[in-house]
């Protein structure tokens, strides 16, 4: 998946860290220069220049992209990075912080995808709203090692087998299964696999993609000009 990233601070660079381990694309958009070359010199793409910006935004691809990540400091650069991206049918990710938590719930939550407070979140929290519904990462247990929960989706080529049929590659082990709308718990082999059914897997990073595209197939979030917060 490609990912545009606002803002190359704490917050932003570590989150597009953690989704390039996964083998995502990232693209960060800085318009501090010092940030700019400590991305770059991280290995980022970076464009440099104002995230509030359509211009720049296009020029950071975002036509083409799966999901922004407004993840600056500043509020109304991030909502308006998210309204520009909204034209384009991008899956948003507006970041705020905790004192401006009502303001944005009464004015803002209706107009993006996923609002996130990152000083409570952190990275893993900015990556599962980018992430969309279908994926959420429940927990680091290594270096390259996540336990990720993952939704089957009406385009899932898992849907209809069973888990004694799913063919996940190496290091990846299935750890709970849960029908949808129902509690998890451990998994049957007989256990067949429908849209709205869970499972929660232990994966090593490079392999999450594979087994993302398996489990959850190719619908990055629900198409939808409405907001969730």
């Amino acid at each position: 998946m490609r990912f545009v990233i606002i803002g190359a601070g704490r917050v932003g660079l570590r989150t597009a860290r953690v989704l390039r381990e996964e083998g995502h694309e990232i693209t960060i958009v800085e318009k501090d220069r010092d940030r700019v070359e400590r991305a770059r010199d991280d290995g980022f793409e970076v464009v440099h220049g104002d995230g509030s910006r359509e211009a720049v935004l296009a020029e950071a691809g975002i036509e083409d992209a799966d999901g922004i990540g407004a993840l600056t400091s500043d509020l109304n650069v991030n909502f308006t990075a998210c309204s520009i991206a909204k034209h384009h049918r991008t899956w948003t990710v507006l970041r705020v912080d905790e004192e401006h938590r009502e303001e944005v719930y009464q004015k803002y939550a209706d107009e993006v995808d996923e609002v996130v407070y990152p000083e409570r979140l952190g990275a893993l929290g900015a990556k599962n709203a980018l992430l969309g519904g279908s994926i959420r990462a429940i927990a680091d247990v290594a270096q390259s090692l996540q336990v990720v929960q993952m939704t089957v989706s009406e385009s899932s080529p898992m849907r209809g087998y069973t888990i004694e049929e799913v063919a996940l590659p190496a290091k990846t082990r299935i750890l709970a299964f849960g029908k949808a709308g129902e509690p998890m718990g451990l998994p049957l082999s007989d256990d067949s696999l429908e849209a709205g059914d869970r499972l929660a897997v232990l994966a090593d990073f490079e392999v999450l993609e594979e087994v993302r595209k398996l489990i959850v197939g190719e619908t990055l979030a629900p198409e939808t000009d409405e907001g969730v917060a």
